[in-house]
């Protein structure tokens, strides 16, 4: 294996308070920033940028997105002045073809990016460009996207998705406590059974996911599950899948984040 290849990392991102709060999450955070191999770019890939067609960022400085309300004016005063690098962007466009990619010049970063990769890099030094999730694509196509993307990882590109494997916010329990829904810890596990698992898109399980049985409660949309499929699909044969962080919180939202490589 290159000494150059980069890992490729699925966080999973929580409440956007994480930015401002130091818990056991933002401490893996931290430690993965801290200990893997300095990238020379990142591209994130965020459950809350969700379109129709593919896009990625290709301005020189993207802005700091606040797509959230009722939290403390402390987090929409937070701004994650990373560089962008228009460069990455159109050999990501290129790399992703025949898929049409916007070469975006509005979006910036989400708080599912920015919110992780502050507390990996705080320094902002990194460049980092985004890419959008196709609403409209079926999910082996996600992890096709993934497969494509690989060769970034030895180029000294770091993949960081982020999302919830399980994220159904209708249904958390705003109490908190240790209560899991059992539906949710049910789909957890099964995606933690099934990480380490080759196989063709079409007949992986974590690709079919909405064929089991709590699929549909753990994720009543599937924006905040496919940027897994991007990581999984980003990985080299054999290459070790590890569980960097863990939890549930509130019931039904997954903290599980997975690192490839």
């Amino acid at each position: 294996m290159s000494q150059l290849r980069m890992p490729a990392l699925f966080l999973g991102h929580g409440s956007p308070m994480n930015v401002l709060e130091e818990n056991r999450y933002t401490e893996a955070w931290r430690e993965a920033g801290e200990t893997l191999p300095r990238p020379r770019a990142i591209l994130a890939i965020s459950a809350h940028w969700y379109t129709r067609g593919t896009a990625i960022t290709a301005m020189e400085n993207p802005r700091t997105i606040h797509d959230f309300g009722g939290f403390p004016q402390a987090l929409f005063d937070t701004r994650y002045p990373a560089p962008g690098s228009p460069d990455l962007a159109e050999e990501i466009a290129k790399l992703l073809s025949p898929v049409p990619v916007q070469l975006d010049q509005e979006w910036g970063f989400d708080h599912g990016s920015w919110g992780v990769l502050i507390k990996m890099y705080p320094e902002a030094d990194i460049p980092v460009v985004q890419l959008s999730i196709d609403a409209t694509k079926p999910a082996a196509w996600h992890f096709e996207m993934g497969r494509k993307l690989a060769t970034l990882r030895d180029q000294g590109v770091m993949i960081v998705a982020s999302g919830n494997v399980v994220h159904n916010l209708r249904m958390v329990r705003w109490g908190g406590g240790d209560d899991i829904y059992p539906w949710a810890s049910r789909f957890n596990q099964f995606v933690r059974e099934n990480l380490a698992l080759q196989s063709e898109a079409e007949t992986h399980p974590l690709v079919n996911f909405m064929q089991h049985e709590g699929a549909s409660l753990s994720n009543p949309t599937p924006e905040h599950y496919l940027p897994l499929l991007y990581v999984l699909g980003a990985r080299q044969p054999d290459e070790p899948v590890t569980i960097p962080i863990e939890g549930m919180e509130l019931g039904a939202i997954s903290m599980l984040s997975v690192q490839v490589g």
